[in-house]
């Protein structure tokens, strides 16, 4: 009978180790989650410039290609940039110190995309395109989620809008005022 006992305590310790290593496994495989899913706001963040946590997470939720996030916020500065149809080499400068100021320039994770599409030029429909995917996306964010985008997005590209006009006193053209305006309403579905 205490050989019964014993070998009863013995399956039940085995049975406990298994338990507790198992629980143990998935503690760690949830812990290696978190920190992956951190390390890939910081890239996310990085990539599209957006701060906000809670859109971040939703975007590493939604599985966003690194591709497109990096277009969330280039095309709206871009599109501002030359609004007027030109970039004069003076506004290039502020334009460049702005986009700096907006973490698009000089960051790791831009090498030279922001100043390639400067230098360029928006393609024709590059706009549309982003107002398109933009309002497919708003009508997966909650609307804080996408009030957060907004903002942040449009905070970004006044400050270019400013900057091409030589600072927040001089008057932003009615053609930049316009893309402002189609970038507002991108975020309305």
């Amino acid at each position: 009978m205490t050989e019964d006992i014993q070998g009863i305590h013995s399956r039940g310790r085995v049975l406990e180790e298994m338990f507790f290593h198992k629980q143990n496994s998935i503690l760690m495989e949830k812990k290696q989650q978190l920190q992956k899913l951190e390390r890939d706001l910081k890239t996310v963040s990085g990539i599209s410039g957006i701060s906000d946590e809670a859109v971040l997470r939703k975007l590493v939720e939604l599985n966003v290609q690194v591709e497109v996030l990096a277009t969330l916020l280039v095309v709206p500065l871009i599109e501002v940039a030359w609004a007027d149809g030109k970039i004069k080499k003076g506004d290039r400068e502020a334009i460049l110190h702005a986009a700096e100021g907006a973490g698009v320039h000089g960051g790791p994770h831009h090498s030279g995309l922001f100043e390639h599409w400067l230098d360029a030029g928006p393609p024709k429909g590059f706009l549309e395109s982003w107002i398109f995917y933009m309002q497919g996306l708003c009508q997966l964010l909650t609307p804080d989620e996408r009030r957060a985008l907004e903002s942040d997005i449009l905070s970004r590209a006044k400050r270019i809008a400013d900057a091409g006009g030589r600072g927040s006193k001089a008057k932003v053209s009615r053609k930049k005022e316009d893309v402002l305006l189609q970038l507002e309403n991108a975020f309305r579905p």
